[in-house]
């Protein structure tokens, strides 16, 4: 008998010795046994809210277990105290930034370390009969930084309405999205890369195993996240590893192919990236020798590679996978928000019609007259406007097929498009409807810190009457959606499903306008599926039957 499967049996005597004595009692009030061992939470910001912080959901990635896929977690005699956030993973602080990295800036920050593998548990249940739906975060931050314990993403208002919250820490960086020959030569299943997709489905799992005694439904479980954390969703939901554990996906600014329409990076270029800047930085190639460099200075030094094609996790690319309905048999609600790029403006000089002119070729190649047609820009001020706009279009696009591949396979499929513009504080600069900005109605935390980069005013959304009426929507319907796989409820503006929904239509999500509204043009809708033609499914060889 294995290690694992000697505690495995030692935990299920222990859950099943405990169970009669604990069935009854408050899980606000008495240790609650996971795999693991027992565990005590603590009172919530919320009263009826019971917290569990800083659960290991699988062992320290140290040592020989860096750059591995995550291992079982190890348990530990008499009660845990799950009172304090377990460390974020390696990534760097960033305290002058606005806003700063809310998982290592923040007043009640923890530390940062390789020994990172934890997640946190609200619930409301009172005992383990309740079977609550659960849903599940995965933050954004480029692949490169974010944690479980960020104020804007903590589970009380959620959990209020009837969820059981998750959130947990994967590893970021290099550290988390590394290929490598010899971690590929050594896995049983020949590939490498992808450690923090592997750490998602390892929480997963523990959900599935232990969540029941949280009052959580380990049969309705909902992964939700924002950029790169939507584009590990969109990843999850194409994951044959992940069959079983997801049953509704939530993808928030993001897909398999990231923010934007493009191919999927195969195992073996990433491989090669990793040896060359490997030994450009350390001068060694060896992945003993690299195991024993600072963990600081490998994320500071190699580049993640972000989600790939590692040929296990994801065997192979996801639009082809989609195309050809391979993916998971999942319920999804997806959608982006009308001012993605609205960020992107404060990098260099505005644009002018001479420059956005000078970037057709790169926008669109062979594409430009449909481009032009899509974006008729004859001043520098329409220029300044347009400038920032393909880069939430072209991802607004992305979630609509998203939803159509899923309502393709027969489950139910929801898109949105985030049209509300939240107050700005003065200095800072209207992004209006931007990248992230949906996140504080979705959480309904309006008065937390805001994350990077849509910076929205907390001193004029928190206890601002109509901010919190709409916040109590978007996230009434996300709630709805992970309980039942359809966000419509009562009092709610009605939802049709996508395929309820005009080819220039969408849900749009905009306070007391909510409802069905046009969506991006026909121009815009031709462009973008041209360009998914051109770089996606010809290159791929995705047939028009497939689509």
């Amino acid at each position: 008998m294995t290690k694992t499967m000697l505690y495995r049996t030692t935990a299920a005597t222990i859950a099943m010795a405990v169970s009669s004595a604990c069935a009854a009692n408050s899980i606000s009030e008495e240790p609650v046994q996971t795999e693991q061992g027992l565990v005590t939470g603590v009172p919530g910001a919320l009263g009826g809210i019971t917290v569990f912080k800083g659960l290991p959901f699988a062992a320290p990635p140290v040592g020989d277990l860096r750059w591995e896929q995550p291992q079982p977690a190890e348990g530990w005699e008499g009660v845990r105290a799950a009172d304090s956030w377990g460390d974020s993973c390696v990534q760097n602080p960033a305290p002058e930034r606005f806003p700063v990295n809310s998982a290592t800036d923040m007043p009640d920050s923890p530390g940062i370390s390789e020994d990172c593998l934890y997640l946190n548990v609200w619930t409301p249940a009172e005992t383990g009969d309740e079977k609550l739906p659960v849903m599940v975060w995965l933050y954004g931050g480029a692949y490169n930084e974010g944690g479980g314990s960020a104020p804007f993403s903590q589970g009380d208002q959620l959990a209020a309405k009837g969820v059981v919250m998750v959130t947990f820490n994967y590893r970021v960086g290099s550290l988390g999205f590394f290929a490598h020959p010899e971690l590929t030569e050594a896995s049983a299943h020949g590939a490498s890369g992808n450690q923090a997709l592997g750490d998602a489905i390892a929480a997963l799992q523990w959900i599935q195993d232990n969540i029941a005694a949280f009052g959580g439904d380990p049969s309705r479980v909902t992964i939700f996240g924002e950029s790169a954390g939507a584009a590990m969703n969109g990843g999850l939901a194409g994951a044959p590893p992940a069959e079983g554990l997801v049953h509704r996906v939530i993808s928030e600014s993001g897909n398999w192919m990231g923010l934007s329409i493009a191919t999927m990076n195969p195992r073996e270029r990433a491989e090669e990236q990793a040896l060359q800047q490997a030994q450009q930085q350390f001068e060694t190639t060896s992945i003993a020798e690299l195991r024993q460099v600072p963990a600081a200075e490998i994320h500071a030094k190699l580049r993640g590679q972000g989600m790939i094609i590692d040929g296990h996790i994801i065997p192979e690319d996801l639009s082809v996978a989609f195309a050809e309905g391979r993916q998971l048999k999942v319920d999804v609600l997806t959608g982006s928000n009308e001012d993605e790029g609205s960020f992107t403006g404060a990098f260099g000089p505005p644009a002018t019609l001479a420059s956005w002119q000078q970037g057709e070729a790169f926008r669109w190649g062979d594409l430009a007259e449909l481009g032009r047609a899509a974006y008729p820009v004859s001043t520098d001020e329409e220029a300044a406007v347009a400038n920032t706009q393909p880069f939430g279009d072209n991802m607004s696009w992305l979630h609509r097929q998203f939803a159509e591949y899923q309502a393709e396979l027969g489950k139910n499929a929801y898109h949105y498009w985030f049209r509300h513009d939240p107050p700005y504080d003065q200095g800072r600069g209207n992004l209006g409807a931007a990248h992230t900005g949906e996140i504080p109605y979705v959480f309904n935390n309006l008065c937390a810190p805001r994350t990077f980069p849509g910076g929205s005013s907390v001193e004029q959304m928190c206890g601002n009457a109509a901010e919190e009426a709409f916040a109590d929507q978007v996230s009434q319907y996300w709630v709805n959606f992970a309980a039942t796989g359809n966000p419509n409820g009562e009092g709610l503006p009605e939802w049709p499903a996508v395929g309820e929904l005009g080819a220039n239509e969408a849900m749009i999500l905009d306070g007391d306008e909510s409802g069905v509204g046009e969506w991006l043009g026909e121009a815009k809708i031709e462009l973008y599926d041209a360009m998914f033609e051109a770089r996606v499914a010809g290159p791929l060889g995705i047939s028009d039957e497939a689509e």
